[in-house]
């Protein structure tokens, strides 16, 4: 498969490929992401296929906007909003409270589900034009390098995916930070792009 670019034409096409259970690769602020639709049973069951994902390993959300995440979370507290102040858009994902019908290949059955707001175009205008939230786990089979270009996606997956966006090479080196939010109680959980220390000074005295 060759990679497509990011105009709106393609981008049009990529909404249409997902509302119809497909599969496509498009940059992020960190790595390039696989989007599938979250709410889609089978595109999720696919997408774990694809990547030879173990089930138990639960795959990050990106959404278009804040109003979004309550499609994802049950909770969202002002700790939580407090983060997405400083921090959205950009490479903090929150791991937030599910709400109880989310599928298990979200939530690798933790009872949480880790949310990002991305600030990449192409991301950002895909999610617009789809209207509701994505998947974006790393584009790699699994336990191998996560892709930074178009052609590193499609030389790992070739004609597996429905479409490959190409918005140029992405920064990789790092991941984004991921911090579990549930009530006032911040912790974290892996470093990435942004230190724990800046998330910690953000989140105040209820930090733990």
């Amino acid at each position: 498969m060759k990679p497509s670019g990011t105009s709106g034409r393609e981008i049009e096409k990529a909404a249409s490929l997902l509302r119809a259970g497909g599969i496509v690769a498009y940059p992020t602020e960190t790595y390039y992401g696989l989007g599938v639709d979250p709410f889609n049973e089978q595109a999720l069951a696919r997408l774990f296929t694809v990547k030879n994902r173990p089930s138990v390993k639960p795959v990050l959300v990106l959404v278009a906007n804040r109003g979004q995440v309550a499609l994802l979370a049950r909770e969202i507290s002002l700790a939580a909003l407090r983060l997405m102040d400083i921090f959205w858009p950009g490479p903090l994902t929150l791991v937030l409270p599910a709400r109880s019908e989310l599928s298990p290949f979200l939530t690798g059955g933790t009872g949480t589900v880790g949310v990002r707001l991305s600030p990449h175009p192409a991301a950002l205008s895909l999610l617009q034009t789809f209207g509701a939230p994505l998947t974006a786990t790393s584009a790699n089979r699994s336990g191998q390098d996560p892709a930074v270009t178009a052609g590193e996606v499609q030389t790992a997956f070739g004609s597996e995916l429905d479409l490959i966006l190409d918005g140029g090479k992405t920064p990789g080196k790092k991941g984004s930070t991921l911090v579990g939010v549930s009530g006032s109680q911040v912790t974290c959980i892996r470093e990435g792009c942004i230190s724990f220390a800046q998330v910690m000074q953000t989140a105040g005295p209820t930090a733990g």
